[in-house]
C-alpha cells in the first residue's frame, strides 16, 4: 500500500457563511492524502499504473470553483470527486484550511479534515 500526498494546494475562492466572504473571497489551502495499491507502479515505472496527481489537482480545482457556505461541504465534494474519478484510491483524507478567517481577531487559519 502506498500514499500520494498533494500538500499546500492554494486556491482563491468564495466559500463562507457570511455574505462578505462570498463577495470578497479569501485564500484556501488544501492538503490531500490518497492511499492506493502502489505495487504495480513500483515495478513498472509507468504513469498508467499509478494515480496521476496532475489529474487529481484538476479535480480539486474544479470543486473549489463551486461556492459553498461550509468547509465541510467543500471537503465532502472533494473527497467524493476523488473517489469517483480514481477508483484505484482506497482511502482519502482531505484537509481544507481557510486563511485569515473573519473571527473578530487574529487567527492564522481554520481547518476541516474529512476521511473516508
Amino acid at each position: 500500500m502506498g500514499k500520494i500526498l498533494l500538500e499546500g494546494m492554494e486556491f482563491f475562492a468564495y466559500h463562507g457563511h457570511y455574505k462578505e466572504e462570498q463577495i470578497i473571497g479569501t485564500k484556501f489551502i488544501i492538503d490531500l492524502e490518497m492511499g492506493f495499491e502502489s505495487g504495480q507502479a513500483e515495478h513498472s515505472d509507468h504513469l498508467s499504473d499509478t494515480i496521476n496527481y496532475q489529474e487529481v489537482y484538476q479535480v480539486v480545482k474544479k470543486e473549489m470553483e463551486i461556492n459553498s457556505h461550509l468547509l465541510e461541504s467543500v471537503a465532502r465534494r472533494i473527497l467524493d470527486a476523488v473517489l469517483r474519478s480514481f477508483p484505484q484510491v482506497k482511502s482519502v483524507q482531505v484537509k481544507i484550511s481557510k486563511i485569515n478567517p473573519p473571527l473578530g481577531g487574529k487567527v492564522k487559519q481554520v481547518s476541516c479534515i474529512l476521511v473516508n
